[in-house]
């Protein structure tokens, strides 16, 4: 396996896009939104207010890793956006047929609240992210990947995310 995919994980309004985004122009590697690969029901549901269930994750955590993996046969390495919030879901994406490698957004509730709320054109509203941050099971300590304190500039996330998984040097 010589693909790699970086997972830019985190609750909703961590800034997974924007450093997702960072980190491919950086890499030159294409990058995907997990937001794409949701089935309409899912939206639909996140647009009401409704947590989704493991069950409603599971058909777009395999598209995802569908994805990862079909890149991975064409030797590219990828960048993708996606809340993998539990262990479970991730573990989901590392059976893709490349080297996942996470780097999770962390933050407190209160700073994470404040952007949801400032943020337009989505359909996850902010009342759901009390259940998302029910639901994080932050990376552990044996998964292939950094954590990173979302409290910084987007640009030192990502250069804090190079460094950790040994892709960059170490911001100044």
């Amino acid at each position: 396996m010589s693909a790699t995919c970086l997972v830019v994980m985190g609750v909703s309004g961590a800034g997974k896009s924007t450093v997702a985004r960072l980190l491919a122009d950086e890499l030159g590697w294409p990058m995907a939104e997990a937001d794409e690969f949701h089935p309409a029901s899912n939206i639909d549901k996140m647009s009401a207010g409704v947590p989704l269930t493991d069950e409603d994750r599971a058909p777009w955590l395999s598209a995802l890793r569908d994805w990862i993996t079909a890149r991975a046969e064409a030797g590219e390495n990828t960048v993708v956006t996606c809340s993998a919030l539990k262990r479970s879901y991730r573990d989901i994406l590392r059976r893709a047929g490349a080297r996942v490698r996470f780097v999770h957004l962390v933050g407190p509730a209160s700073v994470v609240s404040e952007r949801l709320s400032s943020r337009s054109g989505h359909f996850m509203p902010p009342s759901l992210l009390a259940s998302q941050f029910g639901d994080l099971e932050p990376l552990g300590a044996a998964e292939d990947g950094v954590t990173v304190d979302l409290g910084r500039s987007p640009e030192r996330i990502a250069a804090s995310a190079l460094t950790g998984l040994g892709l960059g040097t170490a911001p100044e």
